[in-house]
């Protein structure tokens, strides 16, 4: 694909003016590449991605130093008041204890914290670290190797929430807003923004040239010496003996 093309068509729609972005869109595009990943589901992970990052398209650790009213607004049955939210407004280590600990894996003291969200896609809670064998190593998710990995692992496979791309193929193109749910259930809230992300990386991957090829895949190692020969001259004695 032409990559020239590509960052010129997405330049204005999603701001993508800035070096980390493009550095961390192509490390996506150079993995959906090597993996053979379909332009829809491409442009489906790279929505995402530019989702979960705010845009920054690079790895990020989950942002917990909130406001006392801003708690109010994200965690409205844990934060009902100004006043029950108070300890927690701009203490992101004890919030997230609050708000992640004894859920999600998450069973020791200050395992909220550890394992609060990372990586290109969000993932929290000791049992998601474990899933892609970093709960020893959480820092892990936040460089941009194993990021790769957790953000196409994770929705190809639907490790995440058990939707898979897959799940959001239609006849009449992809259903962006819908897959929102392979990340996070908050399709009403996030999902309009996903379906904009999406339309705009596909209409920049169709415009680059974008296409989808089987990864490589070792060959078999091809027959030679004795067993060759041997076998030709098989082949030979069946064909004379037929009439």
């Amino acid at each position: 694909m032409d990559r020239a093309k590509f960052f010129a068509a997405v330049r204005s729609p999603l701001s993508v003016n800035k070096k980390a972005q493009v550095q961390g869109i192509d490390a996506i595009l150079d993995e959906a590449e090597r993996r053979g990943t379909p332009l829809t589901h491409a442009a489906a992970i790279l929505a995402e991605a530019h989702h979960e990052t705010g845009g920054q398209m690079q790895p990020i650790s989950e942002n917990l130093n909130y406001s006392a009213k801003r708690l109010t607004e994200v965690w409205p049955s844990r934060f009902p008041t100004l006043a029950a939210a108070a300890p927690y407004a701009k203490n992101p280590q004890r919030l997230a204890n609050k708000v992640y600990g004894g859920r999600l894996g998450n069973v020791d003291p200050g395992d909220g914290w550890l394992y609060r969200g990372r990586g290109l896609a969000q993932i929290t809670g000791r049992e998601n670290y474990a899933r892609f064998g970093i709960a020893g190593v959480p820092d892990d998710a936040a460089k941009m190797p194993m990021a790769i990995r957790i953000l196409f692992d994770g929705m190809v496979g639907g490790i995440f929430t058990g939707r898979k791309l897959k799940d959001y193929d239609a006849v009449d193109g992809y259903r962006y807003a819908a897959s929102r749910a392979i990340i996070n259930g908050d399709v009403k809230a996030n999902g309009a923004r996903i379906e904009k992300y999406g339309r705009a990386f596909e209409a920049a991957l169709r415009t680059a040239g974008y296409h989808a090829t089987k990864p490589n895949t070792p060959t078999a190692p091809a027959t030679t010496g004795f067993w060759a020969a041997f076998g030709r001259f098989l082949l030979a004695l069946l064909k004379g003996g037929k009439k």
